[in-house]
């Protein structure tokens, strides 16, 4: 009888990589969402407070907020926007509700149609429109007092397990409309209409995380056909600001010619998602000592 040697690690069916590393991000995306909820919210609101005090020609508020945006920021120079792709509460909601959708989908047998990619790059816009009329409105110290239609307001008290105050209509209008784009396009909020993913897009990353590929089979774009933003894996890339370190392009590489940083090759290996997940995890409980302190 012929025995067959065991599928070692190196070469272990790429569909089973796939499905523990989507099962893997998973599990730290539902960590965050439990643990640290209120982080998007909180960087938000630290934009909000620098822009009025500019506005009001007052000091800078070092408070909560400012130390979290701050902290959150710095984290994305050194390791890109891995907050988005793994512990934002608000793009991990987005997540879900896709994968809810595509399995409803499947089960129908009905499929939505894809957005063409020019109509991705030009909706990516969006966002940069939407941080640019916010900080125009705190700046002139009005935002306030307009009605409450923040919808990212309403789903962090629904996080909270806070009730929506009638107040908010408009706001959970406006939430109720992002969660039907979500099941349409992955990652519809991140990409089109988070002010704070405009601000993690415009910083500038560090060569622990830029990210190139090379020794590509001869037509293949996987890892552009599967990532949910458009983004070609591309050293030097315009637009890789746009990139939330999700890791699809690495996992759906054949080759697993994809190397992250300074050579790091495979960076979506789990060892090195797990390490940037716990540095962010300090990261968020060192923040915590020092509102506490």
């Amino acid at each position: 009888m012929i025995q067959t040697k065991p599928r070692t690690k190196k070469h272990a069916n790429p569909r089973d990589r796939m499905l523990l590393r989507r099962r893997m991000r998973a599990g730290i995306q539902l960590i965050f969402f439990l643990l640290t909820p209120a982080v998007y919210t909180s960087c938000f609101s630290g934009i909000k407070a620098i822009a009025s005090a500019i506005g009001a020609s007052e000091p800078i508020p070092y408070d909560a907020f400012f130390t979290t945006l701050v902290a959150v920021c710095l984290y994305t120079i050194l390791f890109g926007r891995f907050f988005c792709g793994y512990a934002c509460a608000f793009g991990s909601f987005g997540d879900a509700v896709y994968a809810l959708s595509q399995r409803i989908q499947k089960k129908c047998g009905k499929k939505l149609p894809n957005l063409p990619e020019k109509a991705v790059i030009l909706l990516q816009k969006v966002k940069y429109l939407v941080l640019i009329v916010i900080v125009l409105l705190c700046v002139a110290g009005v935002y306030d007092t307009l009605p409450k239609w923040s919808p990212w307001d309403v789903f962090s008290m629904l996080t909270a397990l806070r009730g929506i105050p009638a107040a908010y209509a408009i706001g959970t209008v406006l939430l109720l409309l992002i969660v039907l784009g979500m099941a349409v396009k992955e990652r519809f909020f991140c990409q089109f209409l988070c002010p704070m993913g405009a601000v993690f897009a415009l910083l500038p990353v560090l060569g622990t995380y830029r990210r190139k590929r090379e020794n590509c089979l001869p037509s293949c774009s996987a890892c552009v056909k599967n990532c949910p933003v458009c983004v070609e894996t591309d050293e030097g890339n315009s637009r890789t600001g746009e990139c939330i370190s999700c890791g699809a392009c690495s996992d759906i590489c054949p080759k697993r010619n994809i190397s992250y940083g300074l050579g790091v090759k495979d960076g979506n290996a789990p060892l090195p998602v797990i390490g940037k997940a716990v540095i962010l995890l300090f990261v968020f409980l060192l923040v915590g000592a020092v509102r506490i302190g």
